[in-house]
């Protein structure tokens, strides 16, 4: 197979992956999976280090990926037209990476062959979060975090 296509991320747009490519992308952090606070006044988004309590702490994942709308009707589902609302995603994500026209990180499972980098690498949420039914909501700017831009 040619490196180009190993490097698809190179040499399509987002709109132009397919399924598989598109859901590739994801590095399997689990910080699109952090409750967030935006700032109403100047737009800037705020991540907290309490995420989902449906997230499996150890892979970092939804177990109820495909119907997690069913679970969480608010959950994120990232789209290529997404535009602006790509900054609701943490910086290190390939999504927003690529729509802002910057490369992958070394640590990248894409770049690495290696599920575990990302965790190894420590740009993941394992072991650094607490579940959302274990705190109160109106809490949850004490747990605004700044490992996470």
């Amino acid at each position: 197979m040619p490196d180009t296509e190993l490097k698809f991320w190179e040499t399509h747009s987002l709109d132009e992956m397919s399924r598989t490519q598109w859901e590739s992308l994801c590095d399997s952090c689990g910080r699109c999976c952090l409750h967030k606070l935006e700032d109403e006044d100047s737009g800037d988004i705020y991540f907290t280090d309490v995420v989902c309590h449906y997230m499996d702490e150890e892979t970092c994942q939804c177990p109820h990926y495909d119907n997690r709308q069913k679970f969480v009707p608010d959950c994120l589902t990232i789209y290529p037209d997404w535009g602006e609302k790509f900054n609701w995603l943490p910086n290190t994500c390939a999504y927003r990476l690529l729509h802002e026209g910057k490369p992958l990180f070394d640590w990248h499972p894409l770049i690495s062959k290696d599920p575990q980098s990302v965790h190894l690498a420590g740009i993941s949420v394992r072991g650094r979060t607490f579940s959302d039914d274990k705190i109160n909501e109106d809490e949850i700017e004490l747990h605004i975090v700044d490992w996470v831009k």
